[in-house]
């Protein structure tokens, strides 16, 4: 998991990346992301809806298994970034972690 550092502390937070934040969508994830302070370390929030699957048990699955990916691709993102990934597709409980890996990889590239 994350340090308390790498997370978003209270509603505001999240409220400005939604606003003034790049969107890049994938196949099955977003990610919207905004530019701060570089002196400051990146946040990062993985927002997924009862859209995506009603048990909040594949839900949290789905969460711990994006932040983990994050955090493994940890060496290519900016210090003083804002990360919102957003699920789409319940798929991401059971596709391989390479291949989330890669989507993963695929949209922090993109946002840099």
């Amino acid at each position: 998991m994350f340090t308390k550092s790498h997370r978003f502390h209270g509603y505001g937070s999240l409220k400005g990346v939604y606003q003034r934040g790049q969107s890049i969508r994938g196949g099955m994830i977003s990610l919207k992301y905004l530019r701060r302070d570089a002196t400051k370390p990146y946040r990062v929030a993985v927002v997924v809806s009862k859209k995506v699957n009603k048990s909040a048990v594949k839900r949290n699955r789905i969460r711990r298994r994006v932040y983990e990916q994050v955090r493994l691709a940890d060496v290519i993102i900016e210090p003083g970034t804002d990360l919102v990934f957003t699920v789409f597709s319940d798929q991401i409980a059971e596709i391989g972690a390479a291949k989330l890996q890669k989507a993963i990889q695929e949209l922090l590239q993109k946002a840099k």
